[in-house]
């Protein structure tokens, strides 16, 4: 009965949205997120593009630096360590990451590469559930799932909205 309920909530949400997002479109049709970077022209993508690239790099640089400052400063008067070079704080960078990184385990909960694609499909499925997509989209799917591309298919074969028998 409760998730009866919570499917109707969510329905009657998404519809909403939908209305909303319909009005929006019709007043901006620009109003798509990639509408700014296709408005671009190409000079000014390859300049964006250079502008990221020398930033990312400035950030590697300024990330072994901090490392730097940061070992000179408190492991010599805590440890009583000597002071190291910029490319051997790199080195102790490269050194942490190969000795901490997680590494992929077999267990459900599991970490690494088999963890994350599951927890990207597990993210993935529920994005897609609760995404407000136009009612066409979800019955072209239904009928391609089920195989009947020619017949129509009615809301109420979706489980989306309550039959009123279902309802007494």
């Amino acid at each position: 009965m409760m998730d009866e309920i919570k499917n109707e909530i969510r329905e009657e949400i998404r519809k909403e949205f939908q209305k909303d997002w319909e009005k929006e479109i019709k007043k901006n049709p620009h109003c798509n997120a990639d509408s700014w970077w296709e408005e671009r022209r190409m000079g000014m993508k390859v300049f964006l593009g250079f502008l990221m690239a020398i930033g990312f790099i400035g950030l590697i640089f300024l990330f072994g630096w901090v490392v730097m400052l940061l070992w000179n400063w408190l492991m010599p008067e805590i440890f009583g360590l000597t002071q190291i070079s910029y490319w051997q704080a790199w080195g102790l960078l490269v050194l942490s990451s190969i000795l901490f990184k997680s590494f992929p385990s077999g267990s459900n909960e599991g970490g690494g590469k088999r963890g994350d694609k599951r927890r990207r499909r597990e993210l993935k499925k529920l994005m897609d559930e609760d995404v407000i997509r136009p009612e066409k989209q979800k019955v072209s799917e239904m009928s391609a799932e089920s195989g009947d591309e020619g017949e129509g298919i009615s809301p109420e074969a979706d489980g989306s909205e309550l039959n009123s028998e279902n309802q007494s």
